[in-house]
């Protein structure tokens, strides 16, 4: 792939990952009358089910061996279910670039779990910019209890949470087990349980799905199903092959600035001295991070 389509589809990417954030803000509204845990499950199975009927077109097996059912099973859960439970609810107490910075941070447990499931080593100079950036995100946790108090903490912890759950379904996804299973296939029935998990919560805690009445609450389902999961997750790994996992990862510096930057246009955010050093100190710890060490001699 050439330069320039390769810097196309990262600006691709990181536009339409860095927009889902404030999708999911106006799917938890005050005025919306969908419960947050139905809006998750309409999404997924949506997402899954297009993504699966796209495979079988297409003449791919869906068939998975019973090492890629549990992946599925585990991704399904922690990803595709618990993970997206806490964002959605998070995102009802704190503006959607925030959430977005915080869920930059993926990297940190991504590795410490990675080290102590995978024995992957930390790199001096990934551990200094994972400190840079998590006291950047301190700043923003501060300034956002100033702000709005117990609440705020709530969706930080929420975000928190949620983050953790995803970080496990990525360690799961480097283990030997998943990298032996087609790639697509697995997300795609990792959806669909997810999805099947999602239908259960929300029937359990909110009773029989409620059809929104709004088209603008619908387009925001298909977005997020549709242009933020199955056509973006297939362009990642493109992204991938062309530049790299190490350099790609660098749409999780961009996507934060997108996520931040619609929330002032879009959500009304006010920028302090504050949120301004936490956002900057946030992204420049992440770049530090990801960032190859030199190489010594």
């Amino acid at each position: 792939m050439s330069r320039g389509r390769t810097l196309i589809l990262f600006a691709f990417v990181t536009l339409i990952w860095g927009s889902t954030w404030l999708v999911i803000k106006g799917q938890v509204g005050a005025s919306i009358q969908t419960p947050p845990e139905w809006g998750i499950a309409w999404r997924f199975l949506l997402s899954g089910g297009v993504l699966l009927a796209w495979l079988g077109l297409r003449g791919q097996s869906l068939w998975l061996p019973r090492e890629g059912r549990w992946m599925a099973l585990l991704g399904g859960t922690s990803q595709f279910c618990l993970n997206y439970m806490f964002v959605y609810h998070g995102e009802q107490f704190i503006p959607s670039g925030l959430s977005a910075v915080i869920y930059a941070l993926l990297m940190v447990p991504n590795a410490l779990f990675s080290r102590l499931v995978l024995g992957t080593p930390l790199r001096p100079r990934f551990m200094a910019g994972s400190g840079i950036a998590m006291v950047g995100v301190a700043l923003l946790m501060v300034q956002e209890y100033t702000g709005g108090g117990a609440k705020a903490l709530l969706g930080v912890g929420l975000t928190l949470c949620g983050l953790i759950c995803a970080s496990v379904a990525n360690v799961a996804q480097a283990s030997e087990a998943a990298r032996s299973q087609p790639v697509l296939v697995l997300a795609g029935w990792s959806m669909a349980v997810g999805a099947l998990l999602d239908c259960a919560i929300a029937f359990a805690l909110r009773g029989p799905p409620v059809i929104e009445p709004s088209w603008h609450y619908w387009g925001g389902v298909a977005y997020l199903g549709l242009a933020g999961t199955v056509l973006t997750f297939p362009l990642y790994f493109m992204l991938i092959r062309s530049m790299g996992a190490g350099r790609a990862a660098f749409t999780g510096v961009a996507i934060p600035v997108v996520a931040m930057a619609l929330s002032t246009l879009f959500e009304d955010y006010r920028w302090t001295t504050l949120a301004a050093a936490g956002s900057a100190l946030a992204m420049v710890g992440m770049m530090i991070a990801l960032s190859p060490s030199r190489k010594v001699g």
